[in-house]
């Protein structure tokens, strides 16, 4: 008897950003695109993004079809719930196939939440694989809006890929790019007056990329008065980790510094199997590791990247020391030092 293999779960984008920053005109931008015409799009309502040129047809519900084959829906009672039908739908055949989905926040959402389900919620992780999370920045107004919402740096900091809109309205840009860099030095970067940025923007992409640099270099490229409480901290560990470690030191991160663990993403060997292992954590949430067929890059260390607020960067580096603990060792045995405490580098 020969069996089929089962399906491959189909790509979802999140695509955040703050109010105004061009979300709707790279949404509308990719929708027109041939390439994308098998998407479907999850949005909070119809009204916000202007997506009224592009309908063509009323669907079932809360789905509506749109130009060039795409459909779109609104989030029902929760985005899992959401999904969950949607894939339903496509099964039965009461929607047309898609084979990727983009999922858009609203400008002030905390995209974290949303995160979480897609990385772990069995209804979602079934059918579906967090492709990227994309972010759109505003180059006129972000390094203000900065000081005043707490949600764009946040949105940035999580971001896997950043978009830059209005460039052209900038004369001087630097600052805005430094503290990009520092907010987020693994995200790529797309400046949307590129011909093909919308393309570009919803492209596979490297989803297992870790930030290559060391904490020092992070911290030389990231000189800005804006937000100063986020910041990234790349680490290359010494050696391979065992399970037992690795659920050791998120126990002790995450109990540690809870909600303000804002993304961790890391590479690491296993030590008696030699296995590859994606790892990656949002706010408290640690999701199952991923094992990988080998290494993504040419770099083959075992390496860690954090983005965090309000944690120094001598706290965090303590915590490497439970990637070390034997199997049954409380991870308090690590000591972290307090704020302001000075270390041995």
């Amino acid at each position: 008897m020969i069996h089929s293999a089962p399906p491959l779960p189909i790509p979802v984008f999140l695509l955040s950003g703050f109010l105004g920053s061009g979300k709707t005109t790279l949404l509308n931008r990719v929708l027109k695109a041939p390439e994308f015409a098998l998407t479907a799009v999850v949005i909070n309502e119809f009204g916000e993004i202007g997506l009224d040129h592009l309908i063509v047809a009323r669907g079932h519900d809360n789905v509506v079809l749109l130009e060039a084959g795409c459909l779109c829906c609104t989030i029902a009672d929760s985005l899992h719930e959401t999904l969950g039908d949607l894939y339903a739908r496509r099964v039965q055949g009461d929607v047309p196939p898609f084979t990727r989905v983009i999922v858009e926040t609203t400008g002030l959402a905390d995209p974290a939440p949303l995160l979480n389900t897609l990385l772990g919620h069995r209804l979602v992780t079934d059918h579906y694989r967090l492709e990227q999370a994309v972010v759109t920045v505003d180059a006129q107004h972000a390094v203000t809006a900065l000081d005043a919402h707490p949600e764009v740096a946040q949105q940035i900091a999580v971001a896997d890929r950043l978009v830059v809109t209005k460039r052209d309205l900038v004369a001087d840009v630097p600052e805005l790019d430094a503290t990009l860099a520092r907010l987020n030095p693994a995200a790529e970067i797309v400046d949307a007056r590129d011909t093909d940025a919308a393309l570009a923007a919803f492209a596979p992409g490297e989803r297992h990329r870790v930030v290559r640099w060391t904490t020092r270099a992070v911290r030389a490229r990231g000189a800005s008065r804006h937000d100063a409480s986020i910041r990234a901290d790349s680490f290359v560990l010494p050696a391979a980790v065992s399970w037992a470690g690795i659920a050791a030191w998120w126990r002790l991160a995450s109990e540690s510094f809870g909600a303000r663990l804002l993304r961790c993403k890391g590479i690491v060997q296993i030590r008696d199997s030699g296995e590859i292992v994606f790892l990656q954590g949002v706010a408290r949430v640690f999701h199952a590791p991923e094992r990988l067929s080998g290494w993504p890059d040419a770099d083959h260390r075992s390496r860690l990247v954090c983005i965090t607020r309000g944690v120094e960067s001598a706290q965090m580096r303590a915590t490497l020391a439970a990637f070390d603990l034997e199997a049954g060792t409380e991870p308090w045995a690590v000591a972290l030092p307090k704020p302001g405490q000075r270390t041995a580098p």
